[in-house]
């Protein structure tokens, strides 16, 4: 199948009239007479007016960088910076022991979040040396990787203090 490049003139049974201005892997961002903005599949049903015939880069470059930042964290050992959530900042996680006659221990939320995030990049960085080592045989890899999962999954609890979805930890999903 040909892509149409930018600037293609289509006519589409629902939506009209319409100019293509982008195009990625998926699908045609279209700008209708009507409807004004709208994305289509690339296979849709179209009826084509006119034709720009241009090489069209079909992976745009925010796949890129999304493909560049997934491969960066997998494998390299540096540490991202992770932001914790807005309502934690600045505050206190305070420990309070049962018997009335001991201190409590209170310590600065955002020194116990830095704690939590090194704990998860050195996990990461464990899993990354597990999965490259020539030392361990195919089913020994995928027994710390499970034991690796489950202890993402203790440690989940924690997720509350993230801002970002993206940077939680994950445990062993259900099926």
């Amino acid at each position: 199948m040909k892509l149409l490049g930018i600037g293609s003139r289509i006519n589409h049974p629902t939506y009209g009239f319409g100019v293509v201005t982008n195009v990625d892997s998926n699908q045609y961002w279209v700008t209708f007479q009507e409807m004004g903005l709208e994305t289509i599949p690339l296979d849709d049903d179209l009826e084509i007016i006119e034709a720009v015939n241009q090489e069209v880069d079909s992976v745009s470059f925010y796949e890129i960088e999304s493909s560049l930042r997934k491969i960066l964290k997998k494998w390299s050992d540096v540490s991202e910076i992770v932001p914790i959530a807005d309502k934690f900042k600045g505050g206190k996680l305070v420990i309070e022991p049962a018997d009335t006659n001991l201190t409590s221990k209170e310590i600065p939320i955002d020194t116990f979040f830095h704690k939590i995030v090194m704990v998860r990049d050195r996990i990461r960085v464990m899993e990354q040396k597990i999965n490259a080592s020539k030392n361990l045989d195919e089913q020994e890899k995928i027994d710390l990787q499970q034991y690796i999962t489950r202890i993402y999954g203790s440690l989940t609890t924690f997720n509350v203090l993230f801002k970002v979805k993206s940077h939680t930890f994950v445990g062993a999903k259900s099926k």
